[in-house]
């Protein structure tokens, strides 16, 4: 009788332990491959970005993630930039403009940031001040925009961000018609934070949605390198486009399952007893 209480005592200690084993490693491993995908995608802190700004969206300037790129415009040009974002992120736009001289200035603008995405659809801001008014003697203006977190897949009709390059123009919507043609700084600043598998959609793009992808990947099935274009609009993530099956969703479901087995191995030594007595024969 001791020894049988001391074995289901045991096997009790064992299956507290895997329990609790099992929930640490799901409560960190998500965050470790988070982590760990955050710092491969982030460039090194001694390449500088670009200087310059395209003026439509073909003639974009490729910036990398969390990159910053700077520009000297006029005001009343529009200004573009692309990044790469992958599904399972959400990026976050920022831009700063350096207005002139207040003495050379007639009045108050308004300036505004946009988001689009490789479709070329508009992309609306979870939060964040897309379109601020300068006052005449404000020396900048600072713009933001979170987008809504990037999906792996989703319905044609749907607008939802997918994996692709995203497009950021910057323009003066409102403005003195004196003040056209004057001369400012512009700074841009993108940034991604990692959300993991929680947003997926259940399906994957065939390709990402970069302009160029699919007549590139065409001319290197056949073999004929004039098929491609010289460079695509924007590059890949750091740590490369997610391959669409893998997700830490498999974390949680592995995780899941080794959990309830073992909550009813647990379960069954609780119920089962301590079988039969010893003082009773066997066939009783």
């Amino acid at each position: 009788m001791t020894r049988t209480l001391r074995r289901t005592r045991g096997i009790r200690l064992a299956l507290t332990g895997a329990l609790l084993a099992g929930l640490s490693l799901l409560t960190t491993a998500g965050p470790a491959l988070a982590d760990d995908r955050s710092a491969s995608a982030s460039p090194s802190g001694d390449e500088a970005g670009p200087t310059e700004a395209g003026t439509t969206f073909r003639t974009a300037t490729a910036l990398k993630q969390g990159r910053s790129g700077t520009a000297q415009a006029s005001a009343g040009d529009y200004l573009y930039w692309v990044f790469p974002a992958d599904a399972g992120q959400r990026p976050t736009v920022e831009a700063t403009v350096k207005l002139p001289e207040s003495t050379a200035r007639r009045g108050t603008s308004t300036w505004q940031v946009d988001v689009y995405d490789g479709l070329r659809r508009r992309q609306a801001c979870m939060y964040g001040h897309q379109t601020r008014k300068a006052a005449a003697d404000a020396a900048t203006v600072e713009l933001s925009c979170v987008l809504r977190p990037v999906r792996s897949w989703s319905e044609p009709w749907a607008n939802a961000p997918l994996a692709g390059s995203y497009y950021i123009r910057l323009t003066v919507v409102d403005l003195p018609a004196a003040d056209l043609g004057l001369p400012v700084d512009v700074e841009v600043r993108t940034s991604i934070k990692e959300l993991g598998g929680g947003h997926d959609g259940g399906g994957a793009l065939a390709e990402p949605l970069v302009p160029g992808v699919s007549v590139a990947s065409a001319g290197e099935n056949s073999g004929r390198a004039s098929d491609a274009p010289r460079t695509l609009a924007t590059g890949a993530p750091g740590d490369g486009w997610a391959s669409g099956w893998w997700t830490d969703r498999w974390l949680w479901t592995v995780g899941g399952g080794v959990l309830a087995a073992l909550a009813a191995v647990f379960g069954y030594s609780l119920t089962r007893g301590r079988g039969r007595p010893a003082h009773v024969p066997p066939g009783v």
